[in-house]
């Protein structure tokens, strides 16, 4: 179970501001961030990606959240402000929507991952935080970040990483610590082709989660001499870690150390959803008698924009015409009319007709699936309409010339291709 946190760890949260990175498209979900940000990419029946990072925050105890938008922003600001306005200044809280804005520069939009913060620096010290949470906005995990901002006041460090314990064969698509005993980050590699291992540990590495706690001081120097540097990329991957590492003192903080999971969860769950393949199996594990990432926890909920809807519904019940649904999560406003439901995943007001049959399925927000259609292993952007006796997920050939297939046999389907096949 969750450590409460000591009442020290509380007041620093108290203190820190979390600047969440959302201006991301995601170019590897393909056509599902064809129209928004990969932040905001709809997620477990009724969030979105970004929703884990903004709640973990306050779950945390952090009342100040900035938020940096920049790819087609409209999704992701429209549900920000609709689902994260709550936030009161009398309170000393505060939630800030920042898309580039050009700040800085008539000509100028964020060029990287530092400059997004750099020319948000006037807003940030307005508030006078002492510390400076980063945090990516597109990745499913859930985390207690008190643990975290301890450790980086208790060890002095000028910037503390979180990290991901992945096994060294996969350790090549992340930024790579090499740490020493003391967790003191001694090296930092990017997408190294052999990844140092963890101490006492050969098979697995340290990789960097996109998570960094600073002084807000101590980063507003940093960022501005780097600002000035024009042969920086001005990222924190990139730029600024690899120059601590080598100039200060960098610690790591293991993401086991502060994950938040139940007494039935063994698993230090974190996801990055960033491929077609790896956004449908995150959602289809939630079909799981006991799932790795467990939503059904008060303790520590996942906020969102709760839009008002009617129970989902089930109609029919004749031999070849039941609206049924196994292992699967159906959203409030789903009308399930004479279809057979199996380990599927149905966003809200999704509505399916009569002999149809869904297996795999992923269906985002609005989609309706019109009679007989046989779907298997498939995710459906929201609105997408599927024509009456349309079958996916049988012929990998056919599959492929009409949707975008993955190697694994996952096929997504948008607006866009539903109309090229009833041209």
């Amino acid at each position: 179970m969750r450590d409460s946190g000591s009442g020290t760890s509380r007041r620093l949260t108290r203190t820190t501001m979390a600047f969440v990175l959302a201006g991301g498209r995601g170019s590897r979900l393909k056509e599902l961030t064809d129209k928004r940000a990969k932040p905001a990419v709809f997620f477990g029946g009724k969030s979105r990606i970004v929703d884990f990072a903004l709640s973990n925050a306050i779950n945390s105890g952090i009342r100040r959240i900035g938020i940096a938008t920049q790819y087609k922003a409209h999704s992701l600001i429209r549900h920000c402000q609709r689902g994260w306005n709550f936030f009161r200044e009398e309170r000393n809280e505060s939630f800030d929507i920042l898309p580039a804005s050009q700040r800085v520069s008539e000509s100028q939009w964020y060029l990287g991952t530092a400059d997004a913060v750099t020319q948000n620096l006037e807003i940030i010290n307005s508030y006078g935080p002492e510390y400076i949470l980063i945090l990516a906005g597109d990745h499913i995990y859930k985390m207690d970040y008190e643990p975290m901002i301890a450790q980086h006041v208790d060890s002095g460090a000028d910037v503390t990483v979180g990290c991901l314990e992945v096994p060294r064969g996969e350790a090549s698509g992340f930024g790579v610590m090499h740490v020493d005993e003391n967790n003191t980050i001694v090296d930092f590699l990017e997408k190294p082709a052999d990844p140092p291992a963890m101490p006492g540990n050969p098979d697995m590495a340290l990789a960097s989660m996109g998570i960094y706690v600073f002084n807000t001081a101590f980063l507003d120097d940093l960022l501005r001499r780097d600002a000035d540097d024009p042969n920086s990329s001005h990222d924190f991957g990139k730029d600024l870690i690899p120059h601590i590492v080598k100039n200060g003192k960098a610690v790591a903080h293991r993401f086991p150390d502060s994950c938040v999971r139940t007494s039935d969860q063994s698993e230090a769950y974190w996801r990055d959803v960033g491929t077609v393949d790896a956004y449908w199996q995150a959602n289809i594990d939630l079909t799981d008698f006991v799932p790795a990432l467990d939503l059904y926890d008060n303790d520590w909920p996942i906020w969102t924009y709760a839009e008002i809807t009617p129970p989902a519904k089930f109609i029919h019940d004749e031999e070849s015409r039941r609206g049924m649904a196994t292992s699967s999560l159906v959203s409030g406003g789903c009308i399930i009319s004479g279809s057979r439901i199996h380990e599927s995943l149905l966003f809200t007001g999704v509505l399916t007709h009569s002999f149809s049959e869904l297996d795999g399925v992923v269906a985002l927000p609005k989609v309706i699936i019109n009679r007989e259609a046989r779907l298997k292993n498939v995710v459906i952007d929201r609105g997408v309409e599927i024509p009456e006796k349309l079958v996916v997920g049988e012929d990998p050939e056919l599959d492929a010339k009409r949707f975008y297939r993955t190697e694994n046999g996952v096929c997504l389907i948008t607006k866009p291709m539903i109309e090229r096949l009833q041209a």
